[in-house]
């Protein structure tokens, strides 16, 4: 979509571009993201893409119509410049077939091309292409967003579930060390939901070992307080999707649990329409410059929570893939040419995704709460603590929801020994609409002070309205 690829993680007349095009800036930003997983080639673009239009000599490759954002595609970049690129950013992939617009056929030849040793047509392509060995890719959507009625090959969730079946099938019957995930709910609001999610459950059951999730949340008119409060929403979309799982395990008698996979999720700052606007304006161009939304401290705030309730709810979300990297409602801008810099939700991003590693434990918050239009009471406070058995750390992430009051906070910890403090930080900044467009280093993160831990259980601290903090806390 848009730049994502083209000037984003890929230019190869880029001054800073590897050997192989690959800007290399871009790669250390996404190193030190902390990102484990990249989730390709789509997304809506998927429903009408031919993989084999990006593979062998690029000479050779042909532009294609991409549908979904009304774009030409070039295919210069292609699967196996993604795998090259995924092992240089050290990342896993999780790979996305064409079930809009193709089928099993077209999932097995897939993966077949990807994963099967040799000896067989797509695998002998592969080689041929100068990729001997197989990639072994272990995770496979099957499809992207089927609910929704602007996916180009939109079905019914009947129609869809049992399409997913077989092609998932197939699939594990070609190699049975994969997993699938299968498409769930495109987002809360969605009138299907959530039925869809059921009846698509229903018809895979045995096959999907994820069930997928999407959430976006705008909205940025609606004020400070009630765009914040949108993370609640958040949470009870999880909660129902897992009770609505549980029930298809009872009526299979199945010993599985179901996984989900968070596989987009973000906080999108442009409504549909103006992306739409965008590309009715000037339509059918190469990597088009759409939906580049700049971000606030007060959408890296959002961005925080809803990284929080994924870790809230990390025991059924194995997956959660930010959507997207480079550009488009990204953590990572750039300029074709010229320099990348670091938007306001990439320090919420590192923070979580490099220190929270172990167990998130069990708490309970008692402070101040406002009322909101549609999610009841919402605490002032948010808070979730990882314990990281084998640093010997804990990490305690808090924000601060209230627009105009610092809040004393005090942790009391059960079952460890405080030792000392690590590192602290927060993310803040007097303007809530400030981005990092013009001064890339205005809203990053700073030293947390005036921190203490008393009575070697309790760590006693200050933080600033509309906030995000990370304390990293050494255990005895």
């Amino acid at each position: 979509m848009g730049r994502v690829v083209y000037s984003g993680i890929y230019e190869p007349k880029h001054p800073l571009a590897d050997e192989n095009g690959f800007r290399s800036d871009v790669l250390t930003a996404v190193r030190e993201m902390g990102v484990k997983a990249v989730r390709y080639p789509g997304g809506n673009f998927v429903s009408t893409y031919h993989w084999e239009d990006g593979v062998g000599p690029v000479s050779k490759r042909p532009k294609k119509i991409d549908l979904a954002w009304r774009s030409i595609e070039t295919n210069e970049f292609g699967t196996n410049e993604f795998l090259t690129w995924s092992r240089k950013a050290g990342v896993s992939p999780i790979f996305t077939i064409n079930l809009g617009t193709r089928g099993i056929e077209d999932a097995i030849h897939y993966l077949e091309y990807c994963n099967f040793p040799n000896g067989t047509q797509y695998s002998d392509l592969r080689i041929q292409h100068g990729f001997k060995e197989p990639y072994g890719i272990h995770t496979w959507c099957l499809g992207n967003e089927m609910d929704g009625n602007w996916q180009i090959g939109h079905k019914s969730a009947v129609d869809y579930g049992k399409l997913a079946a077989e092609a998932g099938k197939a699939m594990k019957r070609l190699d049975p060390s994969i997993e699938l995930i299968v498409c769930g709910s495109s987002l809360s609001t969605m009138a299907s939901y959530p039925s869809w999610d059921a009846t698509v459950l229903d018809e895979t059951y045995e096959i999907a070992d994820y069930l997928a999730l999407h959430q976006y949340y705008g909205g940025q008119e609606k004020g400070t307080a009630e765009f914040l409060a949108q993370s609640m929403d958040m949470q009870r979309y999880i909660s129902t999707i897992r009770a609505t799982a549980k029930y298809i395990k009872a009526k299979h008698r199945s010993d599985k649990d179901m996984k989900f996979s968070l596989d987009e999720w973000g906080v999108w700052a442009l409504p549909s329409d103006s992306v739409n606007k965008e590309l009715d304006q000037d339509p059918w161009q190469i990597a088009p410059a759409i939906s580049e939304q700049i971000y606030t401290l007060q959408d890296a705030l959002l961005f925080a929570e809803m990284m929080l309730v994924i870790l809230r709810n990390s025991k059924d979300i194995k997956i959660a893939c930010q959507s997207l990297l480079t550009n488009v409602s990204a953590c990572i801008m750039t300029e074709a040419g010229g320099d990348m810099w670091k938007q306001t939700i990439y320090y919420p991003y590192a923070c979580i995704a490099n220190y929270a590693r172990g167990t998130v434990l069990d708490s309970r918050i008692c402070c101040k709460s406002y009322p909101s239009n549609h999610y009841g009471q919402v605490p002032f406070l948010d808070e979730v603590s990882v314990y990281n058995e084998k640093a010997e750390e804990l990490v305690v992430y808090l924000i601060n929801r209230h627009e105009s009051e610092s809040m004393e906070v005090r942790y009391t910890c059960q079952g460890f020994e405080l030792k000392n403090i690590i590192e602290a930080q927060e993310l803040s900044c007097d303007n809530k609409m400030a981005t990092n467009q013009f001064n890339h280093d205005l809203v990053v993160p700073r030293e947390l002070a005036g921190l203490k831990i008393e009575n070697r259980s309790d760590l006693v601290c200050k933080i600033k309205p509309l906030s995000f903090n990370m304390i990293r806390i050494s255990l005895k």
